[in-house]
């Protein structure tokens, strides 16, 4: 365990949730399938095995997926029964920057989507290294800017690994920018965010045997792509060294198995200085991205439940 986790669990703004002899079993089997392709997922050619890898996120019941643009950014609507008008949930899709689409992650957010009865838009922002930089971040708040254009009244932004970091990108800009519609922002919900690009976390070392999909070799090439050459400690890129003061509410989950532990404990860390509203919840045993296996892993399905409760409370302040 990292010494930035050490000194939170005892905190009453976090909690580290046990690894259940159920999930033990699943993450054996997985680890079983997934450590002999560790770290080899790289560039453009791997945006093809990474989408197919989120389209097995099981499909949530009664959940319509369709088509669609919002501040001129294209991208997928999951639109559970029962939703309300005027209300959404903006979510940004992982992938290193450099891969992910709307359409692979449309069941990952249309689970977030049925769970809180809140329509989410998953937006395809452009992708590393043909748009480097700050291109999907110009993307992410146009989007955002476009849900107020259209007369949204609430809504919360939620995003996994790098798109926690396009999240806290967009988080951070709405507390310093009262123009942009941020009065319709209700909170943040962020999974395994990528909040520190130069990674200098220390579970890059820690957690590197147990963490089963990537390595600092792997991601420093990812970034590279991405950054383009601009400085990979600038806030802008990092939310890490960004001004958190007056940041919206936010949750940040994790798995314990991860070389993005530390980002996500640091940043709950500044979090607290800064004054914000905020919770870190981390699972033992659970690698990067468990929140895809809802349905099937104890683990998921708690985090899914954290998480809608989280966002039904903030939509009905």
């Amino acid at each position: 365990m990292t010494r930035a986790i050490e000194n939170q669990v005892a905190a009453s703004w976090s909690a580290l949730h046990p690894f259940s002899p159920e999930d033990q079993v699943a993450m054996a089997a997985m680890r079983a399938i997934v450590e002999p392709n560790k770290g080899k997922l790289q560039g453009t050619s791997a945006r093809v095995p990474f989408d197919a890898i989120m389209e097995r996120v099981t499909a949530p019941a009664r959940v319509i997926y369709e088509d669609g643009h919002v501040g001129g950014i294209a991208g997928c609507w999951c639109r559970p029964e029962g939703a309300r008008s005027q209300e959404a949930i903006l979510h940004l899709h992982g992938g290193w920057f450099n891969w992910g689409s709307a359409q692979a992650y449309r069941h990952l957010a249309g689970h977030i989507a049925a769970a809180t009865k809140i329509a989410a838009f998953v937006p395809d922002y452009r992708l590393a290294p043909e748009h480097p930089f700050p291109a999907a971040s110009e993307d992410i708040l146009a989007c955002y800017v476009g849900f107020a254009e259209r007369g949204f009244t609430k809504v919360a932004i939620t995003g996994d690994s790098a798109g926690g970091t396009l999240a806290l990108e967009l988080l951070v800009y709405l507390a310093a920018n009262r123009e942009a519609g941020a009065d319709a922002l209700v909170g943040g919900a962020l999974l395994s965010p990528v909040t520190d690009l130069s990674l200098s976390g220390e579970s890059w070392w820690t957690r590197a045997a147990a963490d089963p999909y990537f390595t600092q070799l792997q991601a420093t090439e990812l970034l590279r792509s991405y950054l383009n050459g601009h400085d990979p400690a600038d806030p802008l890129a990092s939310p890490l060294y960004a001004n958190l003061k007056g940041l919206a509410p936010i949750r940040v989950y994790v798995g314990e198995d991860e070389v993005l532990l530390d980002d996500s404990a640091r940043l709950v860390e500044r979090a607290v200085e800064a004054g914000v509203d905020v919770r870190l919840e981390v699972w033992q045993g659970m690698a990067h991205g468990f929140l895809g296996s809802v349905g099937k892993v104890t683990a998921a399905n708690e985090l899914l439940q954290l998480l809608s409760e989280f966002l039904i409370d903030r939509f009905a302040h």
